[in-house]
């Protein structure tokens, strides 16, 4: 797809040398003293003019020359200047504004030595030396154009960048501001709520008293509670990953999970849009295997493609496949993180058993 482009901008090239060598090649027959020289000097002036874009000044040169020697040969009308005026044009609007003018030049000094007056000469020279003029202020006006059209573009883009960071430092004061509420007002109370749960049933076997179901119920579900207040608030107040997808698995050992990463394929920095997914994907599986697998063995697989990385986190718990888990918080967000990039990701239980959570992203622009 990417070579597109520059197919249609050289066709274009070769249009413009056939039909202004066509021009030409038409307005010489009308004259009955052209010869095959003249048609040759033609065709070589005009197909120079396929190449301008690549070799301006090259081009220029062989159109002046050839298109030189033919009006001293053939004392043709000002349409045979057609191709040095393009060339001409080509050369202004690439820079070579000095060059151009003086090729010009030495082109208009070969036509002034032709033709049967002096009267005809200097008017048909002045309408060309016009035209020539008027192809330099053009190429530089649409050099000026195209240069206030790249400054345009890289102001949008540095506009756009400030407000993508903007928005970003307000969300990040934003969360913030959040993980300090719920801290100084959940936090508490749920603190207050495990702290009178565990008093009452410290006292009631302290009495040797059959402790209700309901307060061993509210015990526990104020510990997760704080457990899983704890890590949102963790995730609200880190902006970005705080480490590597092997450092996750480093602590996830030292957690006590078993706990192996295998790399394979080509590994290289990513864009940062895809290397904080990546924490946050590794990161997620391996907090719910901590949660819900029990002592299970878990496999955190990296594995770099050309076009897209796959991250695959299983374990061997007790993950029944006819019941498979609803979708929790962690797992939404999730799949949001990598539908954001055009992923796809599957989560569930494995048919052997077990939980597996599997990402493909593609890479895109590395970083």
């Amino acid at each position: 797809m990417g070579g597109h482009p520059v197919l249609r901008r050289y066709l274009a090239d070769v249009a413009l040398a056939v039909v202004v060598g066509a021009l030409v090649m038409t307005t010489a027959a009308f004259d009955s003293d052209t010869t095959a020289v003249d048609y040759a000097l033609i065709a070589v002036s005009s197909a120079a003019l396929a190449f301008h874009r690549a070799a301006p000044r090259a081009v220029l040169a062989v159109a002046a020359a050839s298109g030189g020697a033919y009006v001293l040969h053939a004392h043709p009308g000002p349409v045979s200047a057609l191709p040095v005026f393009a060339a001409a044009l080509t050369a202004v609007r690439l820079g070579h504004r000095g060059y151009a003018a003086a090729t010009s030049g030495v082109f208009l000094a070969a036509y002034f030595a032709t033709g049967p007056t002096t009267q005809e000469v200097v008017e048909r020279t002045a309408l060309l030396a016009g035209w020539f003029l008027s192809a330099v202020v053009a190429g530089m006006a649409d050099r000026n154009w195209q240069a206030y059209l790249r400054q345009t573009e890289q102001r949008a883009l540095e506009a756009e960048r400030t407000r993508e960071e903007a928005a970003l430092r307000r969300a990040g004061e934003e969360r913030l501001r959040i993980a300090r509420e719920l801290h100084d007002s959940l936090t508490h109370s749920i603190s207050i709520v495990k702290l009178q749960a565990g008093v009452a049933v410290h006292l009631a076997r302290k009495r040797g008293e059959e402790i209700p179901p309901a307060l061993l119920a509210i015990q526990d579900a104020s510990g997760e509670a704080m457990r899983e207040l704890r890590a949102t608030l963790e995730i609200l107040r880190t902006d970005e990953p705080t480490g590597t997808p092997a450092l996750l698995v480093e602590r996830a050992c030292a957690a006590g999970l078993a706990v192996e990463l295998t790399v394979t394929g080509e590994e290289r920095p990513l864009a940062a849009t895809v290397d904080r997914a990546v924490y946050r994907i590794v990161q997620e599986a391996l907090t719910n295997a901590a949660r819900h697998a029990g002592a299970a063995k878990v496999g955190v697989q990296l594995a770099y493609g050309d076009d897209d990385l796959t991250i695959r986190v299983e374990d061997d718990g007790s993950a029944d496949p006819d019941r498979p888990p609803a979708p929790g918080v962690g797992l939404t967000g999730m799949r949001e993180r990598v539908s954001a990039l055009g992923g796809t990701l599957h989560a569930g239980p494995r048919a052997e058993g077990g939980f597996e959570v599997r990402a493909r992203l593609p890479l895109g622009e590395t970083r």
